[in-house]
């Protein structure tokens, strides 16, 4: 397969994907009012966000040289890859923010064993991924399949945050899930702040 063909599949799986895992978490999240696993959720928003815009600036960027651009379009994945930045900065502002809400109000987590089956599925699901994505980006150093590559990398760690949490909770710890939804806003926040 060609370079574009390549990180077009990878883009429309990341999306895919993601929409999946945002439903998911953002309902479970809303139902327990567990702050990271809605932190989780979004994430995953986000990146919807970043695959989307992988697959626009893949598209662009593949364009052949005309009148305008005699030197192609190859700029476009530096101008996607500052949008999704500038999103994962957004996003994680309003993580940390709900979060610290959350704490302020004492708002009660309701903790259910489906948060942990949601993580687990999460995980599984961002693994594939970024082992896809990885061999992508390896074999063409398209520099917006890497940033996706290592955001689904980084989602499985967030995730690992968010089961933690979940089976501290369910024993009593319920700071801990405030405590990883403001991490998780952090992560996030650095991430984007590194591809920015």
């Amino acid at each position: 397969m060609n370079r574009y063909k390549d990180t077009k599949i990878a883009s429309i799986l990341g999306i895919v994907g993601n929409i999946f895992l945002l439903i998911i978490k953002g309902s479970i999240g809303v139902i327990t009012n567990s702050q990271a696993m809605i932190a989780d959720s979004f994430n995953s928003f986000g990146d919807v966000f970043s695959s989307l815009m992988t697959y626009i600036g893949n598209k662009i960027s593949s364009k052949k040289p005309d009148e305008d651009h005699n030197l192609g379009h190859g700029k476009a994945e530096y101008i996607y890859s500052f949008l999704i930045s500038i999103v994962m900065i957004l996003t994680a502002f309003t993580v940390i923010k709900n979060a610290i809400f959350t704490y302020i109000h004492n708002s009660e987590i309701t903790f259910n064993y489906i948060l942990i089956i949601v993580c687990v599925i999460t995980i599984i699901t961002k693994l594939s991924l970024y082992l896809y994505t990885k061999k992508v980006y390896k074999k063409h150093k398209n520099i917006l399949v890497e940033a996706n590559s290592k955001d689904h990398r980084n989602d499985c760690f967030i995730t690992t945050g968010t089961l933690l949490s979940t089976l501290l909770g369910i024993h009593g710890y319920k700071i801990i899930d405030i405590i990883v939804g403001i991490l998780i806003g952090i992560w996030i926040l650095y991430t984007g702040l590194k591809i920015l």
